[in-house]
């Protein structure tokens, strides 16, 4: 294990990847010459050269398309969007294309391609530079969607979805490029997905959330601990598909759930966790299940406003006193 940054864990998942596989190659908007927007491709250009590590147009339709195409024969492109907001921009390729394809051909075509790169808030840049999009593509069958909380699983998850004969979405966290952790030294580093991570075990109540959502448990979970309760923490990592089984497990354990989800609250990943848990556990409920989420509204720019629309410490702090019925 060695300490590196989120972003230097997804460039290692990349180049061990690339050097394994002469197939693997990755396209985006300044990936190369300017080592990606968030440095995350910083050395690639010069180790693989230009034609495995390619600078697009402004034009995500396009090299979205492009990749598709070269995922259909034989290839295994990873496509950077500088933020998943301009994904948006590839809505028919990723729908229509990728997700699509390998069904519609009665498995005569394979799409083996990732998309990835920042997803979800990123401070003060507006509300078309902050939309979590989980909910939006978990949505479409065809399409696997990741979401990793910490740098080891995001060499992991990573390297799995590279080698995956699937369309994968990685989603990362803009604001989580910088954040150190223990990552796994091993070439051959692989995280299944679609395997949910037990990070806190408790007894008193189960809290769900992925992304950088999960640091806010982590954090709730400390308070309630210094109250004298004790909280699991699951993260689930894969939001399609979902292991809802382990959760089930938990809620089963602890009778009581709190969910926190960058998303909106309607149509969100909360919603769907929150209907699966009542369809599958319901009897073993002892409360209403509480959603800390994203403000139902477009992000706002200012500082102070931003902060109140993001799922908070606070809130999610009382959600989980509430269930209990303290």
């Amino acid at each position: 294990m060695a300490e590196i940054q989120f972003r230097e864990a997804i460039r290692q998942a990349m180049v061990e990847e690339m050097r394994r596989d002469e197939s693997i190659f990755l396209m985006g908007e300044e990936v190369a010459e300017y080592h990606g927007a968030y440095k995350v491709s910083q050395g690639m250009l010069a180790e693989f050269g230009s034609k495995r590590v390619i600078d697009t147009p402004i034009s995500e339709n396009g090299f979205s398309g492009l990749g598709i195409g070269a995922a259909m024969n034989g290839l295994r492109p990873i496509i950077e969007f500088m933020t998943f907001n301009f994904s948006f921009v590839a809505f028919d390729q990723i729908i229509n294309n990728a997700a699509k394809i390998r069904y519609m051909s009665g498995g005569q075509f394979r799409v083996p391609i990732v998309f990835r790169g920042p997803n979800g808030a990123a401070g003060q840049l507006g509300a078309t530079h902050n939309t979590s999009t989980e909910s939006i593509f978990a949505t479409l069958p065809g399409l696997k969607v990741v979401s990793p909380s910490n740098p080891d699983d995001a060499k992991g998850l990573l390297k799995t979805a590279i080698r995956d004969d699937n369309p994968v979405l990685f989603l990362e966290s803009e604001v989580m490029y910088g954040m150190k952790g223990d990552v796994s030294e091993d070439e051959d580093y692989l995280i299944p997905i679609g395997k949910a991570r037990m990070a806190r075990e408790g007894e008193d109540v189960t809290i769900v959330a992925h992304g950088r959502s999960y640091w806010v448990a982590l954090k709730v979970a400390d308070r309630l601990s210094a109250d004298g309760y004790s909280a699991e923490v699951i993260d689930p990592r894969t939001i399609r598909p979902l292991d809802i089984e382990s959760i089930v497990a938990s809620i089963k354990k602890t009778n009581r759930c709190v969910i926190i989800d960058e998303s909106t609250p309607f149509a969100g990943i909360s919603a769907e966790i929150t209907y699966q848990i009542q369809e599958l556990a319901f009897d073993y409920l002892d409360a209403p299940i509480a959603r800390i989420t994203a403000k139902d509204t477009p992000a706002p720019y200012a500082k102070n406003l931003m902060e109140y629309y993001m799922p908070g410490e606070d809130d999610a702090y009382e959600a989980c006193r509430r269930v209990m019925y303290l």
